[in-house]
């Protein structure tokens, strides 16, 4: 009976972080470029039993000798899924719809850190004198290909962003100033940790994991540009499918539901058992 409960338990924990994350998906269906994840499970390793002290006495048994009973569940990995959202129409000129699903816009994290999103409705704030700066919803700055901030000088009359990336402003005072948006393509999307505000970065500890870098992402300069695709006036919607994170998450806890059952009979057994004389 302990035996049934220790399993039970070690799975309903694992059991309830897959609620997490699958209740994480449905509260961001309405968020720019939100992208979902999917969680996947493994069995625990499992104890066997010599039941049998001689095999020979086992002849025709299609089996494995002896009994194995397992510990639980784990989940093992929350992987992001990068398939492409619908692109809606908004016709803001600083609303920017990434086209191809592993493109991310570098923004500016904390600290100076380096971080990425795909949510493209930016703005813009005061910068010092006669000077505007492009940033995020939350006020994080927007980097160009060098990882620079986007800041106009001037009276801004008009606002283009091209296909490729690349930002034009025009301005009274100043004339025509164009930047390059900082735009990466992601390789390895499952080395990226989510840092709130739907912005992603690498984790501090990424040399340990046996990975570098540029092995996670490629910086989109120079004549990799030619591979940005956007598109301005729009923006892209999560690619959260409301009906299938509702079953997943019906699933889910049915399935918690039926380790919790566990863990009431074997407690009853147990009570069975000690009421014995």
């Amino acid at each position: 009976m302990d035996r049934m409960t220790i399993s039970s338990t070690n799975t309903l924990s694992q059991l309830q972080k897959k609620m997490d994350i699958i209740s994480n998906n449905m509260s961001n269906i309405e968020t720019n470029g939100y992208k979902k994840r999917e969680t996947y499970f493994t069995d625990l390793l499992a104890q066997e039993f010599k039941n049998q002290e001689r095999d020979d006495k086992e002849k025709g048994r299609l089996t494995p000798v002896g009994l194995r009973m397992g510990t639980g569940a784990k989940l093992t990995q929350s992987r992001m899924v990068l398939t492409q959202g619908s692109v809606k129409q908004t016709e803001r000129d600083l609303d920017v719809a990434l086209t191809k699903k592993d493109l991310f816009f570098k923004v500016r994290g904390e600290g100076n850190s380096l971080q990425f999103t795909r949510d493209g409705a930016f703005y813009l704030s005061p910068s010092g004198q006669n000077s505007m700066m492009l940033v995020t919803g939350n006020g994080q700055s927007v980097l160009d290909g060098q990882n620079q901030p986007i800041v106009i000088q001037g009276d801004i009359t008009s606002l283009k962003i091209r296909e490729d990336g690349q930002l034009t402003a025009v301005t009274e005072d100043r004339g025509t100033q164009t930047f390059d948006l900082g735009i990466v393509s992601v390789q390895k999307p499952q080395f990226l940790e989510q840092k709130g505000e739907n912005m992603l970065a690498l984790p501090n500890n990424l040399n340990s994991l046996g990975v570098s870098a540029n092995e996670v992402y490629t910086d989109l300069n120079g004549g990799l540009r030619n591979t940005i695709s956007l598109q301005q006036g729009a923006l892209e919607s999560s690619n959260v499918d409301l009906s299938k994170e509702m079953t997943d998450l019906m699933n889910v806890q049915r399935s918690y539901q039926f380790q919790a059952r566990t863990v009431t009979m074997a407690d009853q057994m147990a009570g069975l058992v000690n009421g014995i004389r």
